[in-house]
């Protein structure tokens, strides 16, 4: 296996980490915070905006199975760029969207991502996503991880997840993992 990272933050790491578990050569997705000056931030730290982080997911993945302009093509599709510190309902800086690189490769190819997209016209409004450097990623609480899997049933699991990630299986499912169609 060719184990890699990849970092990215999209909005509400619930949403993000249950379309990303779902895709072939994913091998672990786990939901934490970014990008920002406090160490070891609390959900309610993350939530008052203070912090400078942002919701993320760390993604380890086989690059045998699945490439990092894949999962790029994945974290385009799965939100929208071009809305500055905000995805739906949710608002401020830790709901922006950003790719946090591990490499001069993966930030050159977030880079050429974001011109491929710009110049085929697949969005309205410019693409805002930051691409900067990944920091150190501190892992959410435990009552984060895995959380659409084990909350399924719960309004917000079913009235905002569930509709994403239906949209997202139709959108790539030759990527999704056979187990899970």
């Amino acid at each position: 296996m060719n184990i890699q990272k990849a970092t990215f933050a999209n909005g509400c790491f619930w949403c993000t980490e249950a379309i990303f578990q779902i895709l072939k050569g994913v091998k672990s997705v786990t939901s934490g915070y970014t990008g920002g000056q406090t160490s070891n931030p609390t959900y309610m730290e993350i939530c008052n905006g203070d912090t400078g982080h942002a919701e993320a997911i760390e993604i380890e993945y086989d690059a045998d199975e699945i490439t990092y302009n894949e999962l790029l093509l994945a974290f385009f599709k799965s939100h929208n760029p071009t809305t500055l510190n905000r995805q739906g309902n949710d608002v401020g800086t830790q709901y922006r969207s950003a790719i946090f690189y591990h490499n001069a490769e993966q930030r050159q190819q977030a880079k050429d991502m974001i011109i491929k997209l710009t110049n085929e016209h697949v969005f309205d409004k410019p693409i805002v996503t930051q691409v900067v450097s990944a920091d150190v990623f501190y892992k959410a609480e435990d009552y984060h991880q895995n959380y659409y899997n084990d909350n399924n049933l719960k309004p917000y699991c079913m009235v905002v997840i569930q509709p994403k990630l239906n949209k997202f299986i139709k959108e790539f499912v030759e990527k999704i993992k056979p187990e899970l169609l």
